[in-house]
């Protein structure tokens, strides 16, 4: 019997993009992003539930942890997120893990970042789901990757036009 590699042969960079333009400023979306209180406000579901972390995020390296629901995942989970990029107004990006007991964040190998170009209309913003750090042992325990579809990456990014513009 063969093995698996566990890839996905619709994404063979393990990542997926979506790009919407926003019709406003970057700084004005980058401050949604870079405030954990406002991350329910960019999620298309009720994955996201609230911030444990109240304070916005600053920089690189900074951990921010979120409860979550799903039920897939078995209902309420905590998500502690580390800051690999942290560009004002340009790009900012996490990697989702858990802590462990002392509080250091094992990360699960996927990112989310999203990318900000000033364009004539307002904001062009690219959203990337990174997975390509994942091992094979994640990959397994969560059924294979990607763990949303494209439509999500869309669909994030319309709850984040309404949350930054006040549109419906």
């Amino acid at each position: 019997m063969a093995e698996s590699s566990g890839r996905n042969a619709d994404y063979p960079d393990d990542k997926m993009s979506h790009t919407r333009v926003i019709a406003a400023p970057a700084e004005e979306i980058f401050a949604v992003l870079s405030d954990p209180n406002r991350h329910q406000d960019t999620e298309p579901g009720d994955w996201v539930r609230s911030s444990i972390t109240t304070e916005p995020i600053t920089r690189t390296g900074q951990v921010f942890s979120m409860n979550m629901f799903l039920e897939q995942a078995g209902g309420a989970y905590r998500m502690d997120n580390v800051v690999t990029t942290f560009e004002p107004d340009t790009a900012i990006a996490w990697d989702p893990g858990q802590a462990d007991a002392v509080g250091e964040v094992r990360t699960g190998g996927w990112r989310w970042r999203y990318d900000l170009h000033p364009v004539e209309a307002g904001t062009e913003v690219t959203l990337t789901y990174d997975w390509s750090d994942t091992t094979q042992d994640v990959r397994d325990q969560f059924g294979g990757f990607p763990v949303v579809p494209p439509a999500f990456l869309a669909a994030s990014l319309a709850s984040l036009d309404r949350t930054v513009t006040g549109r419906r």
